[in-house]
Parts: structure tokens; sequence; C-alpha cells
């Protein structure tokens, strides 16, 4: 079966760096467009970045120039770096696989001095 498993999240300052992965398995991952969202706390969830199986990428305004999406397709992983962190990036992050309803856990990410 479809699994997903982000880790990487912390407590980081403002300003700070974290690296989130997402380690997939259950379907041909190196085929398949990849995303990761978040949802902040009473916020809805939001999209934040994908990248396509060849490497084309979209971000939301909110974190262009400073999160990149990257994956590592003889892994199985996605990664989102993520540089300049502000307190509204705080939030549960998640992975996805675009097109289809697998969610993984999640993992925390806490902007806070």
């Amino acid at each position: 079966q479809v699994q997903l498993v982000e880790s990487g999240g912390d407590l980081v300052q403002p300003g700070g760096s974290l690296r989130l992965s997402c380690a997939a398995s259950g379907f041909t991952f190196s085929m398949h467009a990849m995303s990761w969202y978040r949802q902040a706390p009473e916020k809805e969830r939001e999209l934040v970045a994908t990248i396509t199986g060849g490497g084309v990428t979209y971000y939301t305004d909110s974190v262009k120039g400073r999160f990149t999406i990257s994956r590592d397709n003889a892994k199985n992983t996605v990664y989102l770096q993520m540089h300049s962190l502000k307190p509204e990036d705080t939030a549960v992050y998640y992975c996805k696989r675009r097109y289809y309803d697998n969610w993984g856990k999640g993992t925390l990410v806490t902007v806070s001095s």
C-alpha cells in the first residue's frame, strides 16, 4: 500500500533553515508529481510546492525564493529545503502524491524565538 513518511520538522528561530524529507513507497515514485502541503493551527491546508517527475517545480507565492522542493528518484524521497523561516511558516507539513488522496502523518515545523 501507499506510504508517505515525513520527517525533519523541528523548532527553529526566525531566519533559520530546515530540510524536510518524505519517504514514499507503494507506487512508482519517479512517474508521479509530488507536493508539499502545510496546515497551520486553525487554518485550511494549503499547497506549498510541487515537483513533477521530470523536475518541473511550482511554489506558492509566500515561499518563492525561500523554499526549494527537490526529489531523489533513486531513494523515492522528496525534500523541502526551507530558508529564512518566518513565524507564519509554523505548520504541520505533509507530502502528497499529486491527484491521489494519500496523506502521511506530517511533520511539525515551529518557527519561534
